[in-house]
């Protein structure tokens, strides 16, 4: 005699049958709309990576209108001191400010917008998430030099956005300040305000007063200031966060200084602009030039 109503095993099946009709109609309309986690990530990975392609700088100087990378250079030799954490080799290499991909979300049905977070990644290449560009605030012409002490605005579409939003930092709060080191914060708006506001300053302090109203070189490490604040540009690497991407190292505005009150490497940037020769890329990633015959001499 058997151990269940036919009735009992009937009714199961019927429940387990509906429920699993419903899952099917539910990932059908998902994958109608483009609502699967699969596809969500699909488009975000195109637009943020879609490469872009930076402004080749004639003469060597920054201008406006220009559309380039913000690197971090790697400055510590392994070998060298500091913390252990410092010179461990996942924290070292160059790094460039980027959109944080950290606060998007892919779990909101919502059209995919822009982060107001940022932080540093280690890719050199320019794509969606870590090109930026220079703006005038003062009426400068596209094209006219980006000059030390100048106010400029640092622009970003992010890779998915159709308009620019502007870097920009304000004094820390009880209640707003960065995540992981607690210090100011930047982020990213779309209102113009003295908060976007940023200069540039030459990275010897003995000599910043001389440099002043010169134009800023491309490819030259700089200090990159808060006008608001006053404070500096900064990638403590110390303090990571995480991504679908993978880890990040987040970017705040603080003063890293040395006992002669020199910035640190922290504070250190390069403006990266395109590579003009055939070999496309940026002019880090430039072959250097030799002397004609140099290779055959090399050869023989």
């Amino acid at each position: 005699m058997a151990s269940y109503r036919l009735g009992v095993r009937i009714g199961n099946w019927l429940e387990d049958e509906i429920a699993q009709q419903d899952l099917l109609r539910d990932f059908i309309r998902k994958r109608e709309k483009g609502q699967l986690l699969v596809q969500r990530l699909a488009r975000i990975q195109e637009s943020i990576f879609k490469k872009v392609e930076l402004s080749v700088s004639s003469d060597g100087f920054v201008h406006f209108g220009d559309t380039v990378l913000l690197m971090n250079p790697d400055c510590k030799s392994s070998d060298l001191g500091g913390t252990s954490e410092e010179r461990d080799p996942e924290m070292r290499g160059d790094v460039t400010l980027a959109v944080d991909m950290e606060e998007v979300s892919l779990y909101s049905d919502e059209p995919l917008q822009i982060s107001r977070g940022l932080s540093a990644v280690k890719r050199v290449d320019p794509i969606g998430r870590n090109a930026f560009c220079i703006v005038s605030v003062d009426g400068s012409a596209v094209g006219e030099p980006l000059r030390y002490g100048q106010n400029f605005l640092l622009g970003t579409k992010g890779g998915v956005s159709d308009k620019l939003f502007y870097l920009a930092s304000d004094h820390k709060t009880f209640r707003d300040f960065a995540k992981k080191s607690r210090l100011q914060k930047v982020f990213l708006t779309a209102e113009l305000s003295y908060l976007t506001f940023w200069q540039a300053k030459s990275l010897d302090p003995q000599l910043r007063l001389e440099h002043e109203g010169f134009p800023v070189p491309a490819e030259t490490k700089i200090i990159i200031t808060h006008c608001y604040t006053n404070r500096n540009l900064a990638v403590p690497r110390t303090f990571c966060v995480w991504s679908c991407f993978g880890r990040e190292f987040e970017v705040i505005c603080h003063n890293y200084l040395d006992s002669h009150k020199v910035e640190e490497d922290k504070n250190y940037w390069e403006i990266i602009t395109g590579n003009p020769g055939p070999e496309d890329g940026t002019m880090p990633e430039r072959p250097k030039a030799l002397p004609e015959g140099y290779e055959n001499k090399l050869v023989s």
